[in-house]
């Protein structure tokens, strides 16, 4: 296994697969920016749909989690997990492309965008399960945070360059058409990671009568999570901040293209900017986790990002008269905005390189993908809740007025996990922490 490696000298430059495995990455992460920006505009812009329509189409991309998502840790830890990568990416390819082609025919609606993004969420929970489980059999472990933030910088320039393109895209060609690009992405993505060279183990052979139980192989998966000492309060706070960012989805958009009157091109800029955001917090990520420790950047980053829904949720105190005020859609109230965006990026991309390295040091391989299943399928089920209901509570109270709720809910609940084990962590105490019971 990789642990088993020497790594004294070793860089990602020299660990055979890593260069392919992080091209396949960037290329996906690029095409699903513009599918994130795209699908919220095909709801209100093509289809004429409202806040509620926009929570429900998020919400159907997360219902396999909810459904299915612990048994896809099973069925990953059981397989080798580069076939299972490229099979996924391939389905991606086909529920995204069948978009534009309802879309030309007439025949779109958010009945079958809920549907496709069902599907096409499905392909993702079984494809992040087996990709988060695939880094740590190509990487060695004392790289795995320097591989993460590899893969979080590109995310960042995906993010900076996504939302700018399909800004113009959606303009040139219309949203449903811009989100062919993610299924070429998708494609091109299933290729790269066909031709990493990795030594899986060897799928065990069980006989009838050596053959686990589902349930008992779930058990464990979720026993490793919520006993573990600093997993569990991981965990916990990391559910509240998918619910809390499932409310502020919800009306991003409604928000920036009603409230602020902002068009696709000057929205997709402000995206941008928290790409640029992403990608500075990625590039310092390791040596933050290094000197302050993962865990106290993982909760500080969370405190910000509160910060930084409640800074967009202020942004139209900068408008002026009328809803072209500028000239451009918003005028001071976008840089307000883009301010919320720059500092929601700098959080996140400090935050998931510490995060997703600390859960792969702290778990075992036998366990990786029933432990990114397990906090993965939660992760989604709380967008599955809270998506419809930040539509509502957004038509209802205010676009602005949601913003204000999600991040107020954000930082009352990381508060909780300052007196625990999580503010002490850091990477090199992971591979020592057990779970009780276990």
């Amino acid at each position: 296994m990789t642990d088993d490696r020497p790594t004294q000298t070793m860089t990602l430059r020299g660990v055979r697969g890593f260069g392919r495995l992080w091209s396949a990455s960037t290329v996906s992460a690029f095409g699903s920016f513009v599918t994130t920006f795209a699908v919220p505009f095909i709801v209100v812009d093509a289809l004429d749909g409202d806040a509620v329509d926009v929570g429900l189409v998020n919400a159907a991309r997360w219902v396999p989690y909810l459904v299915f998502g612990l048994l896809a840790g099973v069925m990953v830890d059981r397989m080798r997990r580069r076939p299972v990568l490229v099979a996924t990416d391939l389905l991606s390819a086909v529920a995204l492309g069948a978009i534009p082609a309802l879309s030309m025919t007439g025949h779109l609606g958010v009945g079958w965008l809920v549907v496709l993004m069902a599907v096409f969420g499905l392909c993702t929970l079984v494809g992040d399960a087996a990709f988060q489980s695939f880094v740590p059999r190509v990487v060695p472990t004392t790289l795995l945070g320097s591989a993460h933030a590899r893969l979080d910088q590109s995310d960042a320039v995906a993010q900076v360059s996504g939302p700018a393109l399909a800004g113009g895209l959606v303009r040139l060609l219309g949203a449903p058409l811009t989100v062919l690009v993610d299924a070429v992405s998708y494609l091109a993505s299933a290729i790269l990671l066909a031709t990493v060279k990795v030594d899986e183990p060897a799928v065990e052979r069980r006989s009838n009568a050596r053959l686990r139980s589902i349930g008992t192989e779930i058990r464990e998966g979720v026993r490793w999570v919520y006993r573990h000492p600093t997993l569990r309060p991981l965990a916990l706070s990391t559910h509240a901040w998918f619910a809390c960012s499932a409310v502020a989805g919800a009306v991003m958009v409604p928000f920036a293209y009603r409230t602020l009157h902002l068009s696709a091109g000057t929205l997709g800029l402000a995206l941008s900017v928290a790409g640029l955001g992403a990608l500075v917090g990625a590039s310092v990520a390791v040596r933050l986790g290094r000197r302050f420790g993962a865990g106290r950047v993982i909760v500080v980053a969370r405190f910000g990002t509160g910060i930084a829904w409640g800074l967009m949720a202020l942004s139209p105190v900068a408008m002026h008269e009328g809803p072209a005020a500028g000239g451009w859609g918003g005028g001071p109230a976008w840089v307000v905005f883009a301010l919320g965006q720059l500092l929601l990026g700098l959080c996140m991309g400090a935050e998931n390189t510490n995060e997703l390295a600390y859960r792969q040091t702290a778990t075992p391989d036998a366990l990786q993908g029933r432990m990114n299943a397990t906090m993965r399928s939660i992760n989604r089920a709380m967008i599955v809740v809270a998506a419809p209901l930040g539509g509502l509570l957004g038509d209802a109270a205010g676009y602005g007025a949601a913003l204000v709720v999600a991040g107020g809910a954000l930082v009352v609940a990381t508060a909780v996990t300052v007196g625990s084990r999580l503010w002490g962590a850091r990477l090199g105490d992971a591979s020592t922490s057990t779970a009780d019971g276990l």
